[in-house]
């Protein structure tokens, strides 16, 4: 059989696989039995490993890390939550109205990634991608401070080795050609150089909203779909999660009353549309409750605002929520 692939001038396995298979035995005088037989022993050469099923992985996990491996938060509850955190391949959405807490949740999860596996970290850093307002460092240099009362799960010697400041890289674009030089240049050398385990855009809606009108849609949608697939591209390539912070838009709902009154509800829904939805694995949603969940709670008794973070859909997650708070350390769930 050798001596008839190398009559018929073929040179490699992979350029067996470029002919069906009567092609074959016209160019090797084959039968039709050998021919099926010379590409299944090709076509398993090329695949090396085996097939494995949903259930192997889970039952093995200790083999297949990377397919379990999850960012943590920081907060048990959101780990509950979340089952671990943010999955590392993929694109997670926090979205939700201002002064919800996804700047701060975005700020925790960039110091999240810089401990130890062990403790729900990468052990690298993050790249964090402002389009709005300016980065706030002061904010962040208080969470940097204290670590160690949100942190408490943590050795205190383990967190004052860690250099906080020093791994977290900030980018301000001012429009969209500043973000995608970013996103396709200046993060893959990071993390190339495993500097970096984390991206964060805050936010994603923000410049679209700005430089395409009504008029201009396909394009913008075009635009977020190669966005997407860049993010999705540097995540699946080095591991890393991404966590894109969205605005979202109001809505009107009328409702007729008996033929003559309307009941006009208002409602928020994500910003960007389907375009921007399909590409995300995960989204989450962020609110601050209308009032307190009970007299008798701590946080409604030290004047405490409630928020609520809410999975609207994930492949891996059913749709639920927890409560939560933003205080001086960082962001605590509420049990």
């Amino acid at each position: 059989m050798f001596v008839l692939l190398i009559s018929a001038k073929l040179k490699s396995i992979k350029e067996v696989l470029h002919f069906s298979g009567p092609d074959l035995q016209r160019l090797t005088k084959l039968s039709s039995i050998d021919v099926q037989h010379l590409l299944k022993t090709v076509s398993l050469a090329l695949r090396n490993n085996c097939v494995l099923t949903a259930l192997h992985i889970y039952q093995h996990k200790e083999e297949f890390p990377a397919q379990h491996k999850k960012l943590g938060f920081g907060c048990p509850v959101f780990n509950r939550l979340l089952q671990g955190g943010l999955p590392l391949v993929g694109i997670t959405e926090l979205v939700g109205q201002s002064s919800a807490g996804k700047t701060q949740i975005g700020l925790q999860l960039s110091l999240c990634v810089q401990y130890p596996y062990e403790y729900g970290g990468l052990e690298s850093g993050a790249i964090y991608i402002c389009t709005e307002d300016v980065f706030p460092d002061k904010r962040l240099q208080q969470l940097i401070a204290l670590q160690h009362q949100l942190r408490t799960d943590v050795p205190q010697d383990v967190i004052k080795k860690i250099k906080f400041g020093n791994s977290i890289f900030i980018e301000h674009a001012a429009d969209i050609d500043a973000l995608f030089e970013c996103v396709t240049k200046r993060a893959p050398i990071l993390l190339s150089r495993g500097m970096v385990r984390l991206i964060i855009i805050d936010s994603i809606a923000a410049l679209f909203r700005c430089e395409f009108g009504i008029q201009h849609s396909i394009t913008k949608a075009k635009y977020l779909q190669t966005l997407g697939a860049k993010l999705h591209q540097l995540s699946s390539g080095f591991q890393s999660p991404v966590l894109c912070i969205n605005q979202v838009t109001d809505t009107v709902d009328e409702r007729g009353l008996a033929g003559t009154n309307l009941d006009v509800l208002a409602r928020v829904s994500p910003a960007l549309g389907i375009t921007w939805s399909n590409q995300l694995l995960m989204r989450l949603m962020v609110s601050r409750l209308a009032r307190e969940l009970s007299r008798d709670t701590h946080a409604a008794a030290t004047g405490t605002v409630v928020r609520t973070l809410s999975v609207i859909f994930a492949p891996h997650l059913p749709q639920s929520c927890c409560h939560y708070t933003v205080s001086a350390e960082g962001v605590k769930g509420a049990e």
